[in-house]
């Protein structure tokens, strides 16, 4: 099933009203989205769940938007601020020299707010008790970044990634790059290789199928 995954809710909720409605005794999902973000959320169930594993090292599409000169601890409009700075102004060219370093290859380091583990323990976890973890940088891929449109403090972005790309880091690391720090005001996963281009399916449409639907 893909699952348009709403706003506001975290995928192994999203999960768990998906599986209670098709009545299946065993799911799962491949690649977690943040409670902010919305779009595509694969599920898996019964054996259909030993998919997931391949699923989760899949390239994946994002659109997402850039509030600039406002950072917050997690990255995007759900955290605390904890800067605000002056956005210098921009045209189309500055901004799109400062896409091309974001481009292909790149090192990104893992936000706190994040399901990695450190000692068994998710970094999300530790960050909520004010507890920060030296995270190593690791390779991510860069497919495409593209801008759609912009404003005088705001950008709108497509990304296209690979496996273990943090949208919310990539667009700290793009704020930071324009000189004023940026956060993730909305995110929304286009698509999942591969299934680009298939419809997607809100839990509101499935609660409203019956069971042979």
């Amino acid at each position: 099933l893909l699952l348009d995954k709403p706003a506001g809710m975290s995928s192994n909720v999203a999960l768990h009203k998906a599986r209670a409605m098709m009545g299946a005794k065993k799911a799962g999902h491949a690649g977690t989205l943040d409670p902010l973000a919305t779009g595509a959320l694969p599920l898996a169930f019964g054996e259909a769940t030993k998919t997931c594993n391949y699923m989760l090292e899949a390239d994946k599409s994002y659109s997402t938007r850039a509030q600039l000169g406002i950072r917050t601890d997690t990255g995007d409009a759900d955290g605390a601020i904890i800067e605000t700075r002056v956005v210098p102004e921009f045209d189309r060219a500055q901004i799109e020299a400062i896409l091309t370093r974001f481009r292909g290859a790149i090192l990104q380091t893992p936000p706190m707010y994040s399901a990695l583990k450190h000692q068994g323990k998710a970094l999300y976890l530790l960050a909520r008790q004010g507890i920060e973890i030296e995270r190593a940088e690791r390779a991510v891929q860069i497919h495409r970044i593209e801008l759609i449109d912009f404003g005088p403090d705001w950008l709108t972005l497509e990304i296209v990634c690979g496996t273990g790309t943090y949208i919310r880091s990539l667009v700290e690391e793009i704020g930071e790059a324009l000189g004023c720090g940026a956060h993730v005001s909305a995110l929304r996963r286009l698509w999942v290789v591969p299934f680009e281009g298939l419809q997607m399916h809100t839990l509101d449409e499935l609660g409203a199928m019956s069971k042979a639907e």
